[in-house]
């Protein structure tokens, strides 16, 4: 029986992932860490009677050493806790220094940077450490390694996420959200890591559901990790798109507007009371698109994968699944170290594990196709 920690536990996407983990048969314990110790001893309490025992612990992720003596004694430290370009190195750090397997949603392509950094540390350490664990990426890096399972090689992958402005996620997500359309960000072109602006570059595509819509090149974790982890990869590219009320974002971010943690900030307090009229509206599901180029038998072939959801939902049920299957040492690599999920989880499981918990993929855009 398993002891899982959750960091961010309380929040939008963290609390989700609790409710999931207390209901897995094999796991004793989940810890709520949070630093709202009210709404983590809430959340443990409204869950009390589920399959695992649940308690509540305040974390300050500021703070090394009581971060280290928070997460030392479980089997693995589960984080949503966000920003991710402040937090995921630091937490990895402490997860190593505690001595437990740690799992995170981290989608910041610098944080992704930051955290592969740490490899060796993991590596002497004899711990396994998953960053990029949610839906993209996460579910998006497992997708493109299930696309092009038959293929040898693959040449290139394509990661497009249509997030409405109404889809939830507090104000971690706005400051990632401004984070990531802001300065040079990574992509992968011509089988080299290079750095372009933000918002620079736009497409037109293709979703489920919401049909087409505009998308432009943001910073994110899988033009970091799909190339490391899938060599022959000679392009992979993220976009992202918003919907209506785009351009309040995309152009003031083009003009250097939010190009500091300082400006992200003082721009999430002004979003704050537009959210806070929001928060008892249902939030807004969203669409994830990943389209995969290689050979099969010397012949050029694509593949994609498509489905709609929300982003707590799916986010969270990923950091979940993932976390389950670290704790159980179902992986796919025997040594410790820092990972994608593309590089340590056999992508079927993990597909056939979210599609028993209602998260669908498809192989085209009108859905009509699941996912073989």
């Amino acid at each position: 029986m398993k002891k899982i920690i959750v960091l961010g536990g309380a929040g939008d996407m963290g609390s989700r992932a609790v409710e999931d983990l207390a209901g897995a048969p094999d796991i004793e314990r989940v810890t709520v860490a949070d630093r709202n110790l009210a709404a983590a001893s809430k959340l443990a309490a409204k869950l009390r009677g589920s399959v695992a025992s649940l308690d509540a612990k305040s974390v300050d992720a500021t703070d090394h050493e009581a971060l280290v003596a928070t997460m030392r004694g479980y089997d693995v430290a589960a984080s949503a806790l966000g920003p991710f370009y402040r937090f995921e190195a630091p937490l990895i750090r402490a997860a190593i220094e505690a001595g437990v397997d740690y799992a995170s949603i981290c989608d910041d392509y610098s944080a992704a940077e930051a955290a592969l950094e740490l490899d060796e540390a993991a590596r002497e350490a004899g711990r396994t450490v998953i960053t990029g664990l949610g839906t993209s990426p996460g579910l998006s890096n497992l997708l493109i390694r299930y696309l092009g399972r038959e293929m040898d090689p693959i040449r290139r992958a394509d990661v497009y996420v249509y997030q409405p402005l109404n889809a939830g996620g507090g104000q971690a997500v706005i400051k990632h959200m401004l984070y990531i359309i802001s300065g040079k960000v990574t992509a992968w072109r011509g089988g080299k890591r290079v750095m372009v602006r933000a918002c620079s570059e736009e497409r037109t595509v293709e979703f489920p559901r919401f049909g087409r819509i505009k998308t432009w090149n943001m910073g994110h974790a899988e033009p970091v990790t799909v190339p490391r982890f899938i060599p022959d990869v000679e392009e992979c590219s993220f976009f992202m798109g918003f919907g209506r009320g785009s351009a309040l974002f995309i152009q003031p971010a083009r003009w250097g507007l939010f190009g500091s943690d300082r400006r992200i900030d003082w721009t999430a307090r002004l979003f704050a009371p537009i959210e806070r009229l929001t928060a008892g509206q249902v939030p807004a599901p969203g669409a994830l698109r990943v389209d995969v180029w290689g050979e099969v038998d010397g012949v050029e072939a694509h593949r994609t994968a498509c489905g709609v959801g929300k982003m707590r939902e799916a986010t969270a049920l990923s950091l979940s699944v993932g976390t389950q299957m670290l704790a159980r040492r179902e992986l796919s690599v025997a040594a410790g170290g820092v990972y994608a999920p593309e590089a340590c989880f056999d992508p079927a499981p993990f597909v056939a594990a979210m599609r028993a918990k209602g998260v669908e993929a498809f192989e085209d855009a009108a859905m009509t196709r699941p996912l073989a």
